[in-house]
């Protein structure tokens, strides 16, 4: 079996050409600060590596779809010579960033932000190299907590050297904060998360010679501020880029879902789900996807996206492998297919890559309330939404549908040691019998 990350370095991926270009054709830069001298900039990997950072505000235990959007972008960059660098924002993390927030973030504590970037760190390492050699001679990326450096910073020095050449007018002229301002729900020290997001960039500059940071498409203000920084401070020239911002028809950011974010860890987003999330992007988005979320080469891009009608679900079956297969390897995407698959060819049949909930088999030989069954493997939120679900026809065990609300499923609905429930036409568990 070839591993998930071994064979990403051959994956369309011409390495023979400008990073900047590669990027911009695959619809990763949304906005630069200096298109041209990037582009300049990005060259010559051989003789003059680009060091590239993003940063990752640690406010859960696993990165999800939208993070993963930024490890693409240096995925791309790492593969064609240059050198990225992750910062865990375990210092802003302590302030939460504000941007595109009504309220303020909840307060992590420091036991929080460990157990969170405890989780996150081995998911880096799906897509980039640390240790150097995976992808040729490619410099070795970096792995970096910006609370080794922010929280040993002197207040009052930093207010006189960073504070001092920050605008109140121009901070608060930014929509994050001027709408906070405006409802009262802006505090001070949100107002400081652009000064120390910008100056972790000058850190990246002085300590490693970082010129580019990339950022998520909101970020742009706090990006800037960064370079501006490194020129004022430095006089020297860094690059600010921010990839796209990614939404669904109905205005939700890309990775957000019904049941909450389509995590990175298994555990909390079973590889199946994972797969399925990628299955059901509009048809629209595909060909993005396509480019975005997996090493595919364009000419293989272009020919999926030229599919239409019935056949555009074998485009999205490839997207979702693919980008299945990089988080979660070969095996996990396989499975993730097969049950797909399976349960789209209907009938109820048990599929073994579906998220599963194990209950005991005396549970079941006395029945269990269906609406009961759908909170616990997670298809309804409450007892009131089952009910609703199953009123209004969107619920069926083993691919029949399930019209009372006051229905039990017990050891007769056992098929082999297995129950299939769904909600909707695309959302599926599986109870297994123990015991």
């Amino acid at each position: 079996m070839v591993d998930a990350t071994s064979r990403m370095q051959t994956d369309g991926l011409d390495t023979g050409r400008n990073v900047y270009d590669v990027l911009e054709e695959r619809g990763f830069i949304a906005q630069v600060s200096d298109g041209p001298g990037l582009r300049a900039a990005l060259a010559d990997p051989a003789g003059r590596p680009v060091t590239v950072y993003v940063g990752f505000d640690p406010t859960a235990t696993s990165l999800h779809i939208g993070h993963l959007l930024s490890i693409m972008t240096l995925a791309h960059l790492q593969r064609h010579g240059h050198r990225p660098i992750a910062v865990i924002g375990g210092g802003t993390g302590m302030i939460g960033d504000p941007t595109d927030k009504a309220s303020t973030r909840p307060i992590l504590t420091l036991e929080q932000i460990e157990r969170n970037i405890a989780g996150m760190r081995p998911q880096f390492a799906r897509y980039l190299d640390f240790d150097g050699g995976r992808f040729g001679a490619n410099p070795p990326a970096l792995l970096l907590n910006n609370a080794d450096w922010l929280l040993g910073l002197q207040y009052v020095a930093f207010l006189r050297d960073i504070g001092k050449l920050f605008s109140v007018n121009q901070i608060l002229s930014h929509s994050t904060y001027r709408d906070r301002l405006e409802s009262g729900s802006l505090n001070f020290i949100e107002i400081n998360y652009v000064l120390l997001q910008a100056y972790d960039f000058l850190h990246q500059f002085r300590e490693f010679g970082c010129t580019l940071q990339f950022g998520g498409g909101d970020q742009w203000f706090n990006v800037l501020a960064g370079s501006d920084l490194i020129r004022r401070v430095e006089g020297a020239q860094a690059f600010a880029a921010v990839t796209p911002l990614l939404t669904t028809s109905d205005g939700r950011k890309m990775g957000k879902t019904t049941g909450g974010s389509s995590w990175l860890d298994a555990a909390l987003t079973s590889p199946y789900e994972f797969y399925q999330f990628f299955m059901n992007v509009e048809d629209e988005k595909v060909e993005q996807l396509l480019k975005l979320y997996t090493f595919l080469s364009l000419d293989e891009i272009a020919r999926l996206a030229s599919l239409e009608g019935a056949e555009i679900r074998a485009a999205k079956e490839v997207l979702a492998f693919e980008a299945t297969r990089l988080s979660h390897g070969v095996e996990a995407a396989e499975g993730a297919r097969a049950a797909s698959r399976a349960l789209f060819a209907g009938g109820g049949e048990v599929s073994e890559g579906v998220p599963t909930t194990a209950l005991p088999r005396a549970q079941l030989a006395a029945g269990v309330a269906l609406v009961d069954l759908l909170v616990t493997v997670g298809l309804a939120k409450s007892k009131s939404e089952a009910r609703r679900l199953i009123v209004q026809g969107g619920a069926s065990v083993n691919g029949e549908a399930a019209s009372d609300p006051d229905a039990r499923v017990g050891a007769d609905d056992l098929r082999g040691d297995a129950i299939m429930l769904r909600a909707g036409k695309k959302r599926h568990a599986r109870i297994i019998a123990e015991g």
